[in-house]
């Protein structure tokens, strides 16, 4: 719980609105705090909150300043919103390959945002794990979506957005972090002494990325899609059409 607690608030999408000016602010606070050095009459609440910003928005390796957008505090609105339009517009075919490739170029920013430092990725590393994730989500939703169509009743077609989700992640995240399961990543004591490399433990924690990105995305892709088959087929929904989107937008922030 308290490990939840410490990424809920790191993670607080509040801070991607603070301006460059703040946060550069706010890490050279931290910078002058682990030296004993802050300015005189600084409070705990400003290093905690000068910490809250640093941690949230400069990469833990290299220090630099984070694109706002694949920061890890921006994926609650951004990820919200992108889930809610792929659960809506999921009835024609060029919707769903453009939602997949809009979703997987925001996860491939967000994967590269938060790159590990220690194990670089090429720029051909990279655009192999993109086209081969676009290419997943869009090959699993186009042949779900066919054989859904021809065989199932109207509310599995929309579960095609979690399926293509569910296989992108499963080639998007492994593809990212290939340089990590060929040459192991570190491993340390309690003292924080790097002990050897293991591939083993690369494996594992990749493992458990994969499996908690489709078990985050699964509560709102998968009970919405019943709830908006039955609020849809309702006269007063039917008349405010144009609030159908926003309304999953909402709802998978919920969920």
């Amino acid at each position: 719980m308290g490990r939840w607690k410490h990424f809920a608030w790191v993670t607080d999408f509040r801070t991607c609105v603070e301006s460059e000016e703040e946060l550069y602010k706010a890490k050279e606070l931290c910078h002058l705090y682990r030296l004993g050095r802050e300015p005189v009459g600084t409070t705990r609440e400003q290093i905690i909150h000068a910490k809250k910003l640093y941690e949230s928005s400069f990469h833990p390796d290299t220090g630099e300043l984070q694109n706002a957008f694949g920061r890890m505090s921006f994926q609650v609105p951004g990820g919200m919103a992108i889930t809610g339009v792929m659960l809506q517009f999921y009835r024609t075919t060029t919707a769903v390959v453009f939602w997949q490739w809009v979703n997987q170029s925001f996860n491939a920013l967000v994967n590269y945002t938060n790159r590990n430092a220690n194990s670089p990725v090429t720029t051909h590393q990279l655009g192999m794990a993109y086209v081969s994730a676009t290419s997943a989500a869009m090959l699993t939703a186009i042949g779900f979506k066919s054989f859904w169509e021809k065989r199932a009743n109207p509310l599995m077609a929309r579960y095609v957005p979690f399926a293509a989700v569910a296989a992108a992640n499963c080639v998007n995240i492994p593809l990212m972090r290939q340089n990590e399961i060929r040459g192991g990543i570190d491993v340390g004591d309690e003292n924080g002494e790097k002990l050897t490399k293991s591939k083993l433990a690369a494996v594992k924690g990749i493992s458990q990325v994969v499996i908690s990105r489709i078990v985050m995305c699964a509560p709102g892709m998968l009970l919405l899609p019943p709830l908006m088959e039955s609020l849809e087929k309702k006269a007063w929904m039917q008349r405010i059409k144009f609030l159908h989107a926003p309304f999953q937008v909402l709802m998978c922030g919920v969920s």
